[in-house]
Order: structure tokens, then C-alpha cells, then sequence
């Protein structure tokens, strides 16, 4: 069944505001090391009531065949995922000029 935008009456797949919300986030990614020195690839800055981080943690999670949690505005993968994340960031419809990439360890 087809699900409708109630602000707009149109149907949500036809809808743009994701695209316009995604293109307006300020995000960044770093390494972080939790219990037994693990890495985990965070991605901060997300703003959950503009996108849905439990979608794009979901699809991150499957394009890594990895593990992983999202919380508050954060998304944690278990793993070192820096040198691939910004272009699947990109994929998922995110722009590339907002994206930035830390190579040292945060937190």
C-alpha cells in the first residue's frame, strides 16, 4: 500500500524532502577504540529528526558486512571503515562537500 505525504498529499516516494535534509548535514567520522582496543568507525553529526539513522546505520551495516549501532545522532560500526565510508555515505545520498573525514582517533 501506498503511503502519502501528509503535508504535501503526495504519494513519499514522489517526496524530495529526504534528499533536501540529507544534503544538509555536517558530518564527520573518526576511529574510536572501546573494550579489548576494538575500532569503531563513528559517524556524528546526523540530525535524527531530518533523517532516519536507524535506516541509514541498516544500510551502512549491510554495504560493510559488518556490526554496528546507531544512537542519539551517532552511528557506530565495529571496524576501521575510513577509507571507504565517504563514498558510501555519497551512495546512500549524502553530499560529498559535507562530509569530512577524520584520520585520527576521536573520543
Amino acid at each position: 500500500m501506498v503511503e502519502f505525504d501528509p503535508i504535501t498529499g503526495l504519494p513519499k516516494e514522489l517526496s524530495a524532502w529526504d534528499n533536501i535534509a540529507m544534503e544538509n548535514q555536517k558530518i564527520t567520522v573518526n576511529i574510536i577504540r572501546k573494550k579489548f582496543g576494538k575500532q569503531y568507525t563513528v559517524v556524528e553529526g546526523l540530525n535524527a529528526s531530518e533523517v532516519d539513522i536507524k535506516d541509514i546505520a541498516k544500510k551502512l551495516k549491510n554495504k560493510f558486512a559488518c556490526g554496528g549501532t546507531a544512537k542519539k545522532d551517532v552511528v557506530e560500526l565495529q571496524g576501521n571503515h575510513l577509507a571507504t565510508i565517504k563514498d558510501a555515505l555519497v551512495e546512500i545520498g549524502f553530499d560529498p562537500a559535507t562530509i569530512e573525514v577524520s584520520k585520527k582517533f576521536g573520543r
